[in-house]
């Protein structure tokens, strides 16, 4: 008799709190003590992001490849290492601006092939030339990130590069009969070694529009692009309306001071 009274005073002692319990998980906030934005049907439970200007430097090194382009034909490929410093101006709406200064240090072989002529066959001598070129490139570009999970970031970028020829060598090799080497000077071509800046064949200045992209993860950033050179910069043409652009591919990584 007494557990059964123990059982039923427990019984009565237990209903009250599983149902204060319940009414107040299910109670809704007051209305005379809501904040105002609860009634705002656009509200978002995230806070937004909030634009802060910054300026992150980055640190610059990869691969280069340089192209000399003639009307219809590809005069050399120059290959190299590509190092130096950007700068990030972070702007609104994942868009940022780089600027920077980078040296870029090429190499390229190329063997000109010309008719003997001191033999009456189909022979061919050859003048061999070894280019070693350093630029500097100052790119003003445009980018566009978007987050892909948490720090991993994708990113497209376009804009112009102003590279400054610092100096292009031209090491050449003459194989050439004595008469073809005489020919080929009373032509105007080059038999000997010579800078080819200060000799007044090519322009410094080479405008460029470069195009590219690539991932970011945290301070790491890969990114690859090409840039296609808008002006003519042979100076000294040898052929009528010879004119020579400088197109370039690249893939680098950088990371973020």
């Amino acid at each position: 008799m007494k557990k059964r009274i123990f059982y039923i005073f427990l019984l009565f002692a237990i209903i009250p709190t599983i149902a204060i319990a319940q009414e107040d998980r299910n109670s809704l906030p007051d209305l005379q003590t809501a904040n105002a934005d609860f009634f705002d049907p656009t509200r978002k439970d995230k806070p937004e992001q909030v634009y802060k200007f910054s300026a992150p430097w980055r640190f610059e090194v990869g691969y280069a490849q340089l192209n000399h382009r003639t009307q219809d034909t590809s005069a050399i490929y120059l290959h190299g290492l590509r190092i130096g410093a950007t700068v990030d101006f972070v702007l609104p709406y994942n868009f940022s601006l780089q600027t920077g200064a980078l040296a870029t240090f090429t190499y390229g072989r190329n063997n000109q092939h010309w008719p003997s002529m001191t033999e009456e066959s189909a022979q061919y001598n050859i003048m061999q030339h070894d280019v070693l070129q350093l630029q500097l490139s100052i790119p003003v570009r445009a980018y566009y990130n978007i987050t892909l999970w948490k720090q991993l970031r994708m990113f497209f970028y376009a804009g112009p590069q102003l590279q400054i020829g610092l100096t292009n060598y031209d090491a050449i090799t003459n194989k050439t009969s004595e008469q073809t080497s005489q020919w080929l000077e009373q032509q105007g071509f080059p038999v000997k070694s010579y800078e080819r800046y200060m000799a007044h064949e090519l322009y410094r200045t080479n405008i460029q529009f470069g195009l590219g992209g690539g991932i970011e993860w945290d301070r790491y950033r890969l990114q690859a692009g090409y840039d296609f050179g808008l002006n003519n910069i042979l100076r000294t043409p040898i052929l009528p309306k010879q004119k020579m652009h400088e197109w370039g591919w690249m893939c680098t990584f950088s990371y973020q001071l």
